[in-house]
């Protein structure tokens, strides 16, 4: 315990000189933060790489999904404190002169602190970009391409360790983490994407496959919750804390809560098992149009498109439990709109086409 507030402590210090030394670049951290919002990947970069490359697009929607699982357990058992209300009950302070940590609209999240999910998002789902984007370049064997293929290694990686440096800075910005916690969250999501390179079963899952993977993650952590809540263990003991010394009340959300992450992730991966096994999958991702770039950057234009319409369905939030069945549905509709259903459209459209001009 001695050593934890020390290294709080000293995490606090590195907060107030990022808060007193960074505040021209305020804004890019924002952004950062948000570029490293787990939600990101369902509505970005899911669509873009499913449309390139189905494999990479599947294996993103699984890292993504387990990841952000392993995060809750993670953070279940961690029970880490998050800056901004630890400040204000820590007792290693003299004389109650807690130090002054600004808070932003983004800072107060509801689930203990450790380890990121942010940091622990943001590089499992870039490490499977980087990786797959390199499974290219490997294969060319003349010199000029080896050389090349080295050049686009150490690009590539270099571009994936200033993002999760730079998220990881604008998680610490906020005081919404201590730097020992995003740093944890980094490794453990190169872990778990790492994990993956290994799985390739995940490309042949069928439904039932899915389902039964849904049905074991949810169990399993609504399990895990109920056992220690019957050893008198809260698991929601972040919440009271979070809501008690945000500086405002508007900028807590429901949406931030452990229950909430769990239900939007496993609504996405059974979505996306709908979407896979579907016919419109197979008649359109599986047919003649598939190999047709045009076909693809309209896919990808069309998925980006209507996936921002989904940004202006907002969910009641006066009951939480039909507040965690919409957002199960909206979570499993949108993988299903960038697997199935935009797909179909685009390839009925051109198949009219190509018709007509016949």
């Amino acid at each position: 315990s001695i050593k934890m507030d020390l290294l709080h402590s000293n995490g606090v210090l590195i907060i107030q000189h990022l808060q007193r030394d960074y505040r021209a670049y305020q804004d890019f951290l924002n952004f950062m933060s948000h570029v490293g919002d787990p939600r990101n990947i369902f509505s970005v970069y899911f669509p873009l790489w499913f449309q390139l490359n189905q494999v990479v697009g599947t294996k993103m929607i699984w890292v993504a999904v387990i990841g952000d699982w392993f995060n809750l357990i993670f953070k279940w058992i961690l029970f880490g404190h998050r800056p901004y209300w630890w400040v204000q009950e820590t007792m290693i302070y003299p004389n109650q002169s807690s130090p002054c940590l600004e808070q932003f609209p983004i800072t107060c999240e509801t689930g203990p602190g450790s380890p990121s999910g942010h940091a622990m998002g943001s590089s499992c789902v870039w490490y499977v970009m980087v990786t797959a984007a390199l499974s290219h370049t490997v294969r060319w064997k003349d010199k000029s391409a080896v050389t090349l293929h080295r050049l686009s290694w150490s690009f590539l990686w270099s571009i994936f360790w200033i993002i999760q440096i730079s998220v990881c800075i604008s998680r610490v910005f906020i005081a919404t983490h201590f730097p020992h916690q995003v740093i944890l969250g980094v490794f453990a999501g190169i872990l778990v994407a790492e994990a993956f390179e290994r799985t390739p079963a995940i490309q042949t899952a069928s439904l039932r496959m899915y389902i039964k993977t849904n049905l074991f993650l949810f169990i399993f952590a609504l399990g895990f919750y109920l056992v220690l809540k019957l050893l008198d263990i809260d698991l929601l003991w972040s919440v009271p804390k979070a809501k008690k010394w945000c500086a405002n009340p508007d900028w807590i959300n429901i949406d931030t809560t452990p229950f909430a992450g769990l239900v939007r992730n496993l609504g996405a991966l059974f979505g996306l098992g709908l979407g896979i096994n579907s016919e419109m999958f197979i008649t359109s991702c599986k047919g003649k149009n598939s190999c047709k770039i045009s076909f693809r950057i309209l896919c990808i234009a069309a998925s980006l498109a209507t996936l921002q319409l989904y940004n202006f369905v907002k969910i009641p939030t006066h009951t939480e439990y039909l507040f965690y069945i919409l957002s199960f549905c909206k979570s499993a509709s949108m993988p299903l709109t960038v697997v199935a259903l935009v797909p179909y459209c685009v390839h009925s459209i051109m198949r009219t086409t190509e018709k007509k001009l016949n």
